[in-house]
């Protein structure tokens, strides 16, 4: 019996050690699940005949988005039942901690996307900041590449199609009046305003101007002609078909929307306050919030945030204030800073090239140092350019739009330079490497670039994120050795203090019952920022609420991983190494973000 108990007890051991134990997970290969999400991805992209355009591609040339809430429901159907196929192919469990971002990324893009449609018919449809009606012939202008007949062919398509998109736009405004959301009468009025120059000119009006999409098509024609792709009758015929199509196919649409905006303005608010004024605004905000910022702070953690941010940054200003021997208070600065004629270019042709030469300058400057402080570099060249008249706003902030991923369109630096009195040179320097490098495009055009990840997360863009880097560039640039002018490391702080105090004002609008005049004292009291420059910040938060708090709240998360890398790692750390995870992995939400620099910080400890 002993025997026998011994021979069962090597038998079960035998079990447990060989036969029932639990076998090693399998891990998937990142190759195959990459594999599928540039699958699902071109599905994805072949629904936006505009973002293949975005990235370069020809595909769908002659058309443009379906707008409709109709097409929106179809495509998040869509990744709904893309992400289901997900989570029953790709079990969490086995795939690489690599393959494990781009699964939470593509899942999170999905939940994003739910929240949005959730309120789709509280967005303001028409407004003066990103509104469809100038970004499409923006698009056609710039992004349109004619290179054969062909794509002419495509360019001329797309002027009706550009009218299509704007009566379903259209329509979706009215949807959205009926429910009672109505934006500000001044969004209104710059749409209008937008819209009249788009069909002013020739060959809309009796006119010795030409408009800019009649212009656009005549440069693009004759440059088909110049290459010897066409002869003359075709081209002729070419600008008979492009006229036509403008003037029967585009200008329409918008003498629709232009004379329904009219009759809506005495429907407006002069003095409207924030989102909160609205049947489910405070739910609205807090959406925009979170998407806005990739966390869940409240409005009222994000204004105190500013007000601290706000006070901290006006006793740098101080120190340089003293450092310059101002003789004066720091609101006595500011008006010093805002109006001495050193401090602005001429408001002529000339002064406006000089700011896009000085401009340059500092972008070619500061590129010949980035090897030191990052291992990853973009390939994408950059250009700077003044924005087109048609969508010019005085004042109003420079942007950054990004190149194709094959580098074959630049990325480009725009400025508003209508009224260079409201473009002051002190902030120049700080706004070149925020949308240059190391900023914009540095971060988007590594990102586009990235191979080892699946093609998606290289076009992903989260607003904290994106523009967290952004303002963190400002101030690493001064770590680079730039700012060799201390008024223009002024400027770098009024640039700073901006994205703070939009943090106050953002919340203020939106979440405290704020007017524009109270967002503007506020601004006025606590910056040297042009005046021209603060109402159309303002009024920028006022259609676009959240958008502004991603800024300082990106930057404060991309400071604090640096900081406890530096405390973790010591003398192991090496601020080239967090550059390159902060930017080799694409865009993220900062709870993402930080995941992956908290597993840097741990595989450099255990020296790998």
């Amino acid at each position: 019996m002993n025997r026998l108990l011994s021979q069962i007890g090597l038998f079960l051991t035998f079990l447990v050690f060989f036969g029932c134990s639990e076998p090693a997970p399998t891990v998937i290969p990142d190759s195959e699940i990459n594999t599928w999400f540039d699958t699902q991805y071109e599905q994805l992209l072949q629904m936006s005949p505009l973002q293949l355009t975005v990235q370069g591609r020809k595909d769908h040339y002659s058309e443009i988005d379906d707008l409709s809430e109709e097409a929106e429901d179809k495509k998040l159907g869509w990744m709904e039942a893309s992400v289901a196929e997900m989570k029953e192919k790709f079990p969490v469990e086995q795939l690489s901690p690599e393959a494990r971002v781009s699964y939470d990324l593509w899942e999170y893009q999905y939940e994003m996307e739910k929240g949005d449609i959730a309120f789709r018919r509280m967005n303001y449809v028409f407004n003066q900041m990103g509104g469809i009606h100038t970004q499409l012939p923006n698009m056609l202008i710039n992004l349109h590449k004619v290179d054969e007949p062909a794509d002419m062919t495509a360019l001329i398509a797309r002027y009706k199609e550009v009218g299509r998109a704007i009566d379903q736009l259209l329509e979706r405004a009215k949807l959205q009046t009926e429910g009672g959301v109505r934006p500000p009468k001044f969004a209104y009025e710059y749409v209008i305003q937008q819209s009249t120059a788009l069909i002013t000119g020739e060959p809309f009006t009796n006119s010795a101007e030409k408009a800019p999409l009649w212009s656009d098509a005549l440069a693009k024609i004759e440059g088909l002609e110049k290459a010897g792709k066409i002869t003359a009758e075709e081209a002729e015929e070419f600008r008979s078909k492009a006229k036509e199509t403008l003037v029967n196919g585009f200008k329409p649409a918008y003498e629709s929307l232009i004379a329904w905006l009219e009759t809506e303005l005495p429907n407006l608010e002069e003095k409207p306050t924030g989102v909160s004024r609205h049947e489910k605004g405070a739910a609205l905000y807090a959406h925009r919030l979170k998407s806005s910022t990739t966390t869940n702070l409240s409005a009222e953690e994000i204004h105190q945030i500013g007000l601290d941010e706000v006070k901290r940054i006006q006793e740098e200003m101080l120190a340089i204030k003293e450092k310059v021997g101002f003789d004066g208070d720091l609101p006595a600065f500011f008006k010093f800073i805002n109006s001495d004629p050193q401090f602005f270019f001429p408001n002529t042709d000339e002064g406006r090239q000089a700011y896009l030469d000085e401009s340059t300058a500092f972008l070619d400057t500061i590129k010949g140092k980035l090897p030191e402080f990052f291992g990853i570099l973009p390939k994408a060249d950059l250009v700077v350019k003044r924005v087109e008249a048609f969508r010019e706003q005085p004042g109003a902030p420079q942007h950054y739009n990004q190149g194709t991923p094959d580098g074959s369109r630049p990325g480009t630096y725009y400025v508003h330079l209508s009224d260079m009195n409201a473009m002051p040179k002190s902030t120049m320097e700080g706004v070149a490497y925020h949308e240059g490098n190391p900023g914009h495009h540095m971060q988007i055009s590594i990102a586009q670039e990235l191979t080892t990840v699946p093609k998606f997360r290289t076009q992903m863009g989260f607003n904290a994120y994106v523009e967290g880097w952004a303002l963190y560039s400002e101030a690493l640039a001064k770590e680079m050795g730039q700012y060799k002018n201390p008024y223009y490391d002024f400027g770098r702080l009024v640039n700073e203090i901006w994205r703070a105090i939009r943090l106050v004002t953002d919340t203020g609008l939106h979440a405290k019952g704020w007017t524009e005049a109270d967002a503007i004292k506020y601004f006025s009291e606590n910056s040297s920022i042009s005046p021209g420059a603060i109402q159309a910040e303002v009024r920028r938060y006022m259609v676009i609420p959240g958008q502004a708090t991603g800024y300082k709240i990106g930057m404060l998360k991309i400071q604090e991983l640096r900081k406890l890398a530096e405390t973790e790692l010591g003398d192991q750390f090496d601020l080239k190494g967090f550059h390159d995870t902060v930017l080799g992995s694409g865009a993220l939400p900062l709870e993402i973000l930080e995941k992956e620099v908290k597993r840097w910080i741990a595989d450099v400890k255990a020296g790998e």
